[in-house]
């Protein structure tokens, strides 16, 4: 009888264990293994160095602030927030080599690699590249006068990085609501979350041909797209005529584009969303009560926005043993 309780108590014990291991395992993915003091003892002195070199670079061109901001958001979009945009290959074969990404602009990929030129001289060898971007995304937003927030830190540099990943995970400019939150949703974010994610367009620029469509060849019945306002789709005509200069760029935000502000949901209230994922944000009920909330509230903006900034910076990372520390975030150390 003591023998079988034993043996009872022996399978209970095992059973504990391997749910202990299951924890263990689950909590140590990722995000349970970032924290804002993660560099107190190793770096302490980091995030002045790096909100140094982007203020630097900021006064150089405000460039920078799109920029790097729109590098964040495609880095955590592919292999999850691990420096993979950064690199570059010989053959051109690298992430940042996609025809998605092409069009990021190289004083995002400047600002984090000055950063972590500083950053080495202090403290070699301790600091991600994947870290210093998502502070570096972080320190660009309130020098465009958006809201402050801390940043968890952690992240390992990931090992891979291949142009053939990319499509596919990146949101289109002809995407509808379903299929921009079904394309958050797959990493964590509520629709919530993308809504105020999207509120990044109120800075930076976007090409003619990644909304010609909107202007030109909307539909069989409407040439232009019917939920542009008249006068703004008058604008985008004459600042991107049919065959404009492909290199020819466009504010994003007509009204403020170099002020991180609710203005861009003030836009699409009036119709002038530049993208067609952007003005569905407002033209389909389900968005729309968050959008007037946004336009009219600058405070819930700025609350969600940091919430999903947070949320969006543990999205994939690599933590503890995985990955590595890059020495140079343009190249693999190996």
């Amino acid at each position: 009888m003591e023998g079988k309780m034993e043996m009872r108590k022996m399978e209970e014990w095992r059973r504990l264990c391997l749910v202990m291991m299951v924890v263990v395992m689950v909590v140590g993915k990722g995000e349970g293994q970032l924290s804002q003091n993660f560099y107190s003892s190793s770096c302490p002195n980091v995030e002045g160095i790096v909100s140094q070199q982007v203020s630097t670079k900021f006064s150089q061109t405000f460039t920078t602030i799109p920029a790097t901001l729109r590098l964040f958001f495609h880095d955590c979009f592919v292999e999850g927030c691990d420096a993979s945009v950064m690199i570059q290959t010989p053959n051109g074969g690298a992430e940042k080599d996609s025809d998605d990404n092409l069009s990021l602009a190289g004083d995002g990929f400047d600002t984090v690699i000055k950063a972590k030129q500083a950053v080495e001289a202090a403290c070699p060898g301790i600091v991600s590249c994947a870290d210093i971007l998502a502070l570096a995304a972080r320190d660009v937003v309130v020098l465009a006068g958006g809201p402050s927030f801390s940043v968890e830190l952690g992240r390992r540099d990931g090992l891979i990085s291949q142009a053939s990943r990319v499509a596919g995970n990146l949101p289109d400019p002809s995407f509808d609501l379903d299929q921009l939150t079904s394309m958050f949703a797959r990493h964590g974010l509520s629709q919530l979350d993308m809504i105020a994610l999207s509120g990044a367009h109120t800075l930076g620029f976007s090409h003619c041909n990644r909304f010609a469509n909107r202007l030109y060849s909307f539909s069989s019945s409407s040439a232009v797209d019917p939920s542009l306002d008249q006068d703004y789709a008058q604008q985008l005509m004459a600042a991107c005529p049919r065959d404009v200069d492909p290199t020819i760029a466009i504010d994003m935000d007509p009204t403020t584009p170099r002020a991180f502000d609710n203005a861009y949901f003030q836009n699409l209230v009036a119709g002038k969303g530049l993208f067609t994922s952007d003005e569905v944000l407002f033209t389909d009920t389900a968005s729309q009560p968050t959008v007037t909330d946004f336009a009219n509230s600058p405070g819930d903006f700025n609350g969600a926005f940091v919430t999903a900034m947070r949320k969006l910076g543990r999205v994939g990372v690599k933590t503890g043993d995985q990955g590595e520390i890059r020495r140079d975030c343009s190249a693999f150390n190996s």
